[in-house]
């Protein structure tokens, strides 16, 4: 059997996966913690942390790795990982995602950018990045994100062996959807052999950044005396764009005849509309374009344009924003 890499103190090797739900990280985990123990012979652990459970909302999935004479007794959340795996690049926008990551730990990326961009965004100093197009993989082989990220996870945590996983992706699938049990190993090896790395030197007595809890804007020292909520209810500044899975409606004006179906779909009011004219000089409201703000990929629009006006792309970092309509409240 193989041996750990590293250990913390208490003779763990700890993985933390930050992503938003849909992705298949709680999944993820399961079966990494899965392969671990029952294949490979290590002790084991695994739960995830999130809120409301729906499409969108982040989410934290812990994997604890030890040898068999070392009893796991420690269930807190991971603060202090090893390996961070990010399967949403929009997570950057709310959540620290590599707090607490050890000097020479690893950050695992689901992006189609290059590194020193990454980094940047990441506010990262040091340690090894490491970059695979996971979204882009799932999308080809018509299956999710995780499968591809667990085939990236292997190739940095050196002491499993991917074929444990192939076994275990069998075992998962080929009951309820033998269909996807040779597309999901396909995905796995390519995560595995596409994964890229770049190692950022560790400065001589570097610490590791110190985990931070996020902490509640509302607490009893925080809030308004006498619970008062000065906003009145709105959603104006609620941003869906963590929800998208990578995939956006893009509008095609010229082919848009203003027929609102779309419209009378979208579970979030996303399109933006305004007073005009049509051909014949009568009033009519006319589409111009999406507040992806407020978009979360759900794709229903494009399901009802009965002018092929609507169609989707592969979602990059920064289009949304540039391409935005933003909506004018008065």
């Amino acid at each position: 059997m193989s041996t750990l890499p590293k250990k913390n103190a208490l003779g763990f090797y700890e993985i933390r996966l930050e992503s938003i739900g849909g992705l298949g990280a709680n999944l993820a985990g399961k079966m990494l913690a899965e392969t671990g123990a029952i294949e490979l012979g290590f002790n084991a652990s695994n739960f995830s942390s999130y809120g409301s459970e729906k499409k969108g909302t982040p989410i934290k999935t812990f994997v604890r790795f030890c040898d068999p004479e070392v009893e796991i007794r420690d269930h807190s959340p991971i603060e202090e990982p090893h390996l961070v795996a990010v399967f949403h690049e929009a997570l950057y926008k709310t959540v620290n995602v590599v707090s607490g990551l050890q000097p020479d730990g690893v950050v695992l990326v689901n992006t189609s950018r290059g590194f020193d961009e990454v980094r940047a965004d990441l506010k990262l100093e040091y340690g090894t990045v490491a970059l695979v197009d996971a979204m882009g993989i799932a999308v080809e082989e018509q299956t999710k994100v995780n499968t591809s990220m667990l085939g990236a996870m292997f190739r940095i945590c050196d002491f499993l062996d991917p074929e444990a996983m192939r076994k275990v992706i069998r075992r998962t699938f080929e009951k309820k959807y033998p269909h996807l049990v040779e597309p999901n190993i396909r995905t796995f090896d390519r995560g595995y052999n596409e994964v890229k790395f770049k190692t950022y030197e560790v400065p001589a007595g570097t610490q590791a950044v110190p985990f931070k809890r996020a902490q509640s804007l509302l607490g009893y020292e925080t809030q308004v005396p006498g619970g008062v909520i000065l906003a009145q209810g709105n959603s104006i500044q609620k941003d869906l764009s963590g929800s998208r899975s990578g995939v956006l409606p893009v509008l095609d004006v010229d082919s848009c005849i203003s027929c609102a179906a779309c419209d009378n779909v979208c579970p979030d009011n996303c399109f933006v509309w305004e007073e005009g004219e049509d051909k014949r000089g009568r009033p009519q409201q006319i589409l111009l374009g999406i507040d992806y703000h407020y978009c979360k990929g759900c794709l229903k629009c494009i399901e009802v344009c009965p002018t092929e006006a609507l169609t989707s792309i592969r979602e990059e970092v920064g289009f949304a924003e540039e391409h935005r309509v933003p909506q004018v409240f008065k």
